[in-house]
């Protein structure tokens, strides 16, 4: 099975800065040149996640809002105090979310919905630098 891969990268705000790749990852399917298979979309490390969601602001803000709700930033979290750090809540938000998506690719064209987009999503409490691995598998 060959794989063609393709890596984005972006600059976050962190705190659950959201940003669209779909545009992107297409870009990648494109220049992979295949018609069938799946791809693969996956960010490395513990603070980031990549989800499938209408990319709109109020389902941006509602899913920050949820998550929030979910998993404070603020809380008695071992992994801050044990590490001395702040970031705790990104790590288990990325975690719930998950690094990574997979998308049936057919005709050449991402199987998404209508409303659907490829979403990183930076949990972290600082800016980062992101890359975004792409996978084409055909």
């Amino acid at each position: 099975m060959p794989v063609h891969s393709g890596r984005l990268e972006f600059d976050t705000e962190g705190d659950g800065d959201a940003i669209d790749l779909t545009a992107g990852v297409e870009s990648v399917v494109r220049s992979a040149g295949v018609d069938a298979g799946t791809v693969t979309v996956f960010v490395p490390g513990s603070t980031a996640a990549i989800t499938t969601m209408e990319f709109e602001p109020g389902g941006v803000h509602d899913l920050r809002a949820a998550l929030d709700g979910l998993v404070p930033k603020q809380g008695a979290y071992e992994h801050n105090r044990l590490n001395h750090d702040t970031n705790s809540h990104a790590h288990i938000r990325a975690a719930i979310v998950g690094p990574s998506e997979t998308i049936p690719l057919h005709e050449g064209k991402l199987q998404l919905g209508v409303w659907q987009q490829i979403v990183l999503v930076d949990f972290d409490d600082r800016p980062r630098r992101r890359t975004v691995v792409v996978a084409v598998l055909s």
